[in-house]
C-alpha cells in the first residue's frame, strides 16, 4: 500500500468484493489487517453502500507475502524489467516503427508476439504471456517543491528502460500525475479538540469467506480536522515553489492536491482532513492526513501543518510529494486486457490510466486470469477464440464497467470507479458480488 493505508470506498468497495468473489486476495488480506471498518453511505440504499477499511501496513504486508510465498505453483523472482522481448514476423526499420506508433489506438493490430522479458541485470526470462503492472514507476518522476528526480515511490527507482521498450513496440505513451500527503507522528498530535470517527459494530468484512475479523473489538479511532484561511494564504503565496501544479499534465480530479483545491475552490475557507492511523499502536505511531496531498517544499509543508487545529506541535516524519508517470492509451487493449499491438502482452493498473489499489487489483485479476488461460491453450485455440476467457460486460459488475470505459472511451485523467458510472448499480451491489461472479470464475478454474 504505497499511499493511503485503506481499501474500499464508494464504488471501490464493490470492486474489492468482486475481486474476492473471484478468489482474489486483497479483500481477505484487508480483513486480516483491518483496524477500522465502515460502510460508507449506510444511510442510503444498498446500491451505493461502500465498504471501507483502514488497514495496518505491517499486518497486510506480512500476510500477503506469506500467502504468496507459500502459494502452490507460484515462483517469485525479484528484479527490475528493462525490456520486453518481441518476435516480429519481419524486422521493422525506424520509419516503419514511426508509422506503427502513429496508428489510431482503436484500430491498432498485432505486429509482434511477446516471448519474454530482459531484466536490468541482463538475465532473460522466456514467457509466452507477460502481464505488465508498473504502477507509478513507468518513467516515474517525484516532485517536492522545485526538486524533481526519477523515482516511482519515495526511496525506490523508476522504470526508465521499460518506457523506451514500449515506445519501440509502437505504443503511444501519455503522462499523468498523482500525489501523497505528508506523514505525521501521531504522538505529537493534540486530538482533544477533534471530532472522532469510530468504526462500525458489528463489522462488515470484505471477504465472503470471513464471518469475523481479528481486530473487530480493538478498532482504531480516526479524527477530523480542517485547513484554515492562513493555510490557504501560505499555499497561494508559494504556488511558484511547486512544479507539480502545472495544468499540462492531468491529476486525479476526485482526489485533488491541496494546491488544486485552494486554486479551484478559492471561495472555501477550509477543507476537511481525516487523520487516519497507519496501523495498530504497537506497530506504528504514523498518521496519514487524508485530504492534504501536496508537493510544496518541505519547509513550507512543516509550516502550514502547524497552522491546522490540533497540529500546532506536529512532527512531520515524511514530506508529501507528487509523482508523474507514463501510461498507455487503454484503447490499445482488448476486453481481456491483452494489447492489440503485441500478442501475449497484457497490462493492468495505472499503466492503463486508472488510479487506486482497487482498480489495479481488479484489472490484475482479469489480466492474470486471461494470460493464464491463454498460456495453457494452443495458439490456434487463442486465435480462433476457442480458448476460454474471462470477459465481463457492464451488467456483470463494476469490473465490467471499468474495462468497458477504459477500452472504449480512453482516459484524459486518472480513472477511478464510482457507483454513478454504472447504469446497473441497482443490481451490481457489494452484497451480491458472489452471486454474480463466483460461479462464473469457478467454471474457468479460478
Amino acid at each position: 500500500m504505497s499511499c493511503n493505508p485503506s481499501f474500499g470506498g464508494i464504488g471501490k468497495g464493490v470492486l474489492v468484493r468482486e475481486v474476492d468473489a473471484m478468489d482474489g486476495l486483497c479483500g481477505r488480506m484487508a480483513d486480516l489487517g483491518g483496524v477500522q471498518f465502515r460502510i460508507l453511505n449506510r444511510s442510503k440504499g444498498p446500491a451505493v453502500h461502500g465498504p471501507r477499511a483502514q488497514v495496518d501496513r505491517v499486518i497486510y504486508k506480512r500476510n500477503m507475502l506469506q500467502t504468496l510465498q507459500t502459494y502452490a505453483g507460484l515462483d517469485i523472482k525479484a528484479g527490475s524489467v528493462a525490456d520486453i522481448l518481441l518476435d516480429r514476423s519481419t524486422e521493422l526499420d525506424e520509419q516503419a516503427l514511426k508509422r506503427l506508433a502513429s496508428q489510431d489506438s482503436t484500430l491498432a493490430t498485432s505486429s509482434a508476439t511477446v516471448v519474454g522479458v530482459r531484466l536490468e541485470s541482463g538475465e532473460i526470462i522466456r514467457a509466452r504471456k507477460v502481464v505488465i503492472t508498473t504502477g507509478t514507476f513507468l518513467g516515474g518522476e517525484i516532485h517536492i517543491g522545485l526538486k524533481a528526480f526519477p523515482s516511482g515511490r519515495k526511496g525506490e527507482a523508476a522504470s526508465i528502460g521499460l518506457s523506451k521498450s514500449l515506445k519501440d513496440a509502437g505504443f503511444r505513451l501519455g503522462r499523468m500525475k498523482t500525489g501523497t500527503p505528508p506523514r505525521l507522528d501521531g504522538l505529537t498530535i493534540d486530538y482533544s479538540r477533534m471530532p472522532k470517527q469510530l468504526g462500525d459494530m458489528p463489522v462488515s468484512s470484505f471477504s465472503f469467506i470471513h464471518d469475523s475479523v481479528p481486530h473487530a473489538n480493538d478498532q482504531v479511532v480516526c479524527y477530523q480536522t480542517h485547513t484554515t484561511p492562513a493555510v490557504h494564504d501560505m499555499i497561494r503565496a508559494n504556488f511558484d515553489q511547486s512544479i507539480h501544479i502545472r495544468e499540462t499534465i492531468r491529476g486525479p480530479r476526485y482526489c485533488p492536491s491541496l494546491e488544486s483545491k485552494v486554486k479551484r475552490f478559492s471561495e472555501k475557507e477550509s477543507h476537511l482532513i481525516w487523520l487516519e492511523p497507519e496501523g495498530l499502536p504497537e506497530h506504528t505511531s504514523t498518521v496519514y492526513p487524508n485530504g492534504i496531498s501536496n508537493t510544496m517544499p518541505e519547509d513550507i509543508q512543516q509550516k502550514f501543518l502547524r497552522m491546522i487545529p490540533g497540529l500546532e506541535n506536529v512532527v512531520m516524519t515524511q514530506p508529501g510529494y507528487g509523482v508523474e508517470y507514463d501510461h498507455v492509451d487503454p484503447r490499445e487493449l482488448k476486453r481481456t486486457l491483452e494489447t492489440k499491438r503485441v500478442t501475449g502482452l497484457y497490462m493492468a493498473g495505472q499503466i492503463n490510466g486508472t488510479t487506486g489499489y482497487e482498480e489495479a487489483a481488479a484489472q490484475g485479476l482479469l489480466a492474470g486470469a486471461n494470460a493464464g488461460l491463454a498460456a495453457v491453450h494452443s495458439k490456434a485455440e487463442c486465435e480462433s477464440q476457442e480458448a476460454p476467457q474471462l470477459t465481463l460486460d457492464r451488467s456483470d459488475g463494476y469490473l465490467g464497467v471499468l474495462i468497458d470505459d477504459l477500452i472504449t472511451r480512453g482516459v484524459n485523467e486518472p480513472y477511478r470507479v464510482f457507483t454513478a458510472r454504472s447504469e446497473y448499480r441497482l443490481s451490481s451491489r457489494a452484497n451480491n458480488a458472489d452471486l454474480r461472479l463466483t460461479r462464473r470464475a469457478a467454471a474457468l478454474g479460478l
